[in-house]
């Protein structure tokens, strides 16, 4: 059965844009020490580059991610490979530049407007989140452009991963290049969380799971050590989990 009739689809979308997400945030840490090829975009046509996904390049060309999809035949994942070209909507680059600048200008509006406002970080203790493994931060949170998204914890190989909070499993696999055995949970209409670099998965996709029950077990698959990598997306916007974690070692008091 396709995981679009598994899901809804409010979380295929959500999905699909973490996904996105997560490979910006991976082609920028992992990248090579050599240069990559240049991406060029002359209107109608793109051609990828390394480190490119299709929703940078709906944000660079004004066309939407499904309208790419469409156009050039992609489907999830929405793999790219480097010197592909896409089509891009003719409209879209058009009017590219005037969305640019309206969007520069415009003011932050409700959801039933074409401006969506600035999302602001929850406040500390508005959800409980428990520590997913346990072990040293090797690798903290950044905001800095290309920085870490989330938090690398380093552990033993096969060490449990736990579940941070209760949800439902929306995905289980390892289609994102650096990331490895991937599990993603949501877990309300605001959040949700990513495991990456699991050697073994232990959840499907569409299970529920409760808080701090073992998901997968730690591995380096995607990475050359053995750690996890943790990330809380809050609306989609990674968000630094040490500062919602509850002390290493303690249970949460929310």
């Amino acid at each position: 059965m396709r995981k679009e009739s598994i899901v809804t689809k409010w979380t295929l979308n959500a999905v699909v844009l973490l996904m996105g997400l997560l490979l910006v945030a991976c082609s920028s840490n992992k990248a090579s020490t050599s240069k990559a090829p240049a991406g060029s975009y002359n209107g109608s046509v793109y051609t990828v580059k390394r480190g490119d996904t299709l929703y940078r390049i709906s944000r660079m060309t004004g066309s939407s991610v499904s309208e790419l999809a469409r156009l050039n035949g992609i489907s999830a994942p929405y793999t790219l490979e480097v010197g592909q070209k896409l089509r891009v909507s003719s409209s879209s680059s058009s009017s590219s530049s005037k969305k640019a600048v309206v969007a520069k200008n415009a003011k932050p509006r409700s959801s039933s407007g074409s401006t969506v406002a600035k999302v602001a970080a929850p406040p500390v203790g508005s959800k409980c989140w428990l520590w997913p493994t346990t072990g040293k931060v090797i690798e903290p949170f950044s905001t800095s452009d290309g920085g870490n998204k989330g938090i690398d914890i380093a552990g033993k190989r096969g060490q449990p991963i736990y579940a941070s909070a209760a949800g439902t499993v929306v995905y289980v696999g390892n289609q994102l290049r650096g990331y490895g055995n991937l599990v993603m949970i949501k877990h309300n209409e605001d959040y949700i969380t990513a495991y990456a670099h699991n050697e073994t998965t232990l959840v499907n996709t569409s299970q529920k799971v409760t808080a701090g029950q073992k998901i997968a077990t730690m591995g380096s698959s995607g990475s050359d050590s053995v750690n996890l990598h943790f990330q809380i997306r809050y609306r989609a916007t990674a968000i630094d989990p040490l500062r919602y974690l509850p002390p290493a070692g303690s249970k949460p008091s929310c």
